[in-house]
């Protein structure tokens, strides 16, 4: 397995867990499984066909795209699993979700780049 998927798995664990915290909610194991496996299922998905883990550089920016496409098909998603609805709130929750999701990506790639991952 990928050490870059692995650190990808860890921010999304961690952005997952922020969230909760954020909402006043304890981290459990069903909190970041509602949150996490949502959008780890359309990352598993998308990632063989976009090469998110092949040749990995910032220039290729693959993993932006990975972002960009399972993140909001993840939480349409879990919006669907849970039986949430589709008004301003979710569009509100969905560009929060992103971008501090973007950030969490990006932060751990930058750290893989330092320890030299890739």
């Amino acid at each position: 397995m990928s050490r870059l998927f692995l650190l990808d798995l860890l921010a999304l664990l961690l952005f997952a867990g922020a969230g909760l915290l954020s909402h006043g909610l304890s981290i459990t194991l069903e909190g970041l499984a509602r949150n996490v496996l949502p959008i780890l299922f359309v990352w598993l998905l998308l990632a063989p066909f976009l090469g998110t883990y092949r040749r990995p550089t910032w220039a290729n920016l693959l993993l932006l795209l990975t972002w960009a496409l399972a993140f909001p098909a993840g939480l349409w998603l879990r919006q669907m699993v849970l039986g949430g609805g589709f008004g301003v709130g979710f569009f509100v929750f969905l560009g929060v979700a992103m971008a501090f999701g973007l950030l969490f990506l990006l932060l751990f790639r930058g750290l893989a780049k330092l320890l030299k991952f890739w």
